[in-house]
């Protein structure tokens, strides 16, 4: 007797459609609501990351809190429509911001900053101008690129608003010598073994 009148390759059939139906079901949902993936896109982010490097963007986070100092974010950007950016967060809603000496200032004092090179100088822009402090509003955020030479940030484009956050960076999944889940400060768990080209 056949089952629904489909016989047993019929029945195979229905059940590997029904598997890639649900499975394809479940990575939209995990996709929409948790994970998403972004490719570093230029040498903002060296050494930190590397142009080309392919990140995982945990997109859940930040539904249960606030983002915090030095994690690095995936945002929409607010200058070029449809591209995202990926950069580091130096400032929070309601500081005081300045760039005095190279270097970056939160509320009068220096920002330390171990995960820059100690030659990499942070020069003021248009937004945020050499010894000018701005006071970041509400719901705001002010990023920066870890290669401030090579960086379009909020030192151009201002400070950015908490909706169009999208994740903050999660694991590194690209290239394979280079895998491996990020700490707080969008460290690597483990030192990098390869360098930026």
């Amino acid at each position: 007797m056949m089952d629904g009148g489909f016989g047993p390759v019929g029945m195979f059939i229905l059940d590997i459609l029904q598997t890639v139906v649900i499975a394809f079901a479940i990575f939209l949902l995990v996709w929409w609501l948790f994970l998403q993936p972004h490719k570093v896109d230029g040498r903002s982010m060296d050494p930190t990351f590397c142009n080309g490097d392919m990140l995982l963007t945990d997109k859940f986070t930040y539904r249960l809190r606030d983002p915090e100092r030095y994690e690095i974010i995936v945002f929409k950007s607010p200058v070029s429509v449809g591209r995202d950016l990926i950069k580091r967060i130096v400032g929070l809603p309601g500081e005081t911001v300045e760039i005095r000496g190279l270097s970056v200032y939160v509320n009068g004092q220096k920002l330390p900053e171990n995960y820059l090179p100690e030659d990499r100088p942070t020069d003021g822009h248009k937004a945020i101008a050499e010894g000018k402090p701005i006071v970041i509003p509400k719901g705001d955020y002010i990023v920066m690129g870890d290669n401030r030479e090579h960086s379009s940030d909020s030192r151009e484009f201002g400070s950015i608003k908490r909706e169009t956050i999208i994740g903050r960076s999660l694991l590194r999944y690209w290239p394979i010598p280079a895998f491996g889940p990020l700490g707080h400060e969008g460290v690597q768990t483990q030192p990098r073994p390869i360098v930026c080209q």
